[in-house]
C-alpha cells in the first residue's frame, strides 16, 4: 500500500515543482519587465490603425456555432486515430466497435440536430 500512495507523491510533487517554476518565470517577469505608460501606449490598438467607429460592434452568433462544430470534429478526428489503432488488438474488437457507434451515433444525432435548426446553411 506504500508503494501505491508513494507513486500519488510522486505526482504531486511534480505537480508542486511546475507550479513553482511557472510562478517564479511569472514573477520574474513582473520584476524585470520595463513598465513606463505614455497616453499613445494606453490607446486601443487595432492592427497599427488608428481606431475608426464606437466600441460596440454586433457580430453574429453563427459564427460561434461554426467554430464549436469544428471543435467537435476535430475532437471526433481525436478519438477515431487512437481507437484504430486500439481495434486492431486482440481481444478489444467487439467491445471498441460497440464503443465507437455509441460515439459516432452521438456525433451523428448532434450533427442532424445542428442541421435541422439551420446552421449548416452557409447563406
Amino acid at each position: 500500500m506504500r508503494d501505491y500512495f508513494h507513486s500519488y507523491m510522486v505526482v504531486v510533487v511534480l505537480l508542486l515543482v511546475g507550479g513553482g517554476i511557472v510562478a517564479g518565470a511569472l514573477a520574474a517577469n513582473r520584476m524585470l519587465r520595463p513598465h513606463r505608460p505614455t497616453p499613445e501606449k494606453l490607446t486601443t490598438y487595432e492592427c497599427g490603425v488608428d481606431p475608426v467607429g464606437g466600441d460596440w460592434a454586433q457580430s453574429y452568433v453563427r459564427y460561434y456555432v461554426f467554430a464549436y462544430l469544428y471543435v467537435v470534429f476535430a475532437v471526433d478526428a481525436v478519438f477515431l486515430f487512437p481507437w484504430a489503432t486500439v481495434f486492431s488488438a486482440p481481444g478489444y474488437g467487439l467491445t471498441t466497435l460497440g464503443e465507437m457507434f455509441v460515439f459516432l451515433g452521438f456525433l451523428a444525432a448532434g450533427l442532424a440536430y445542428a442541421g435541422k435548426k439551420g446552421v449548416l446553411s452557409w447563406v
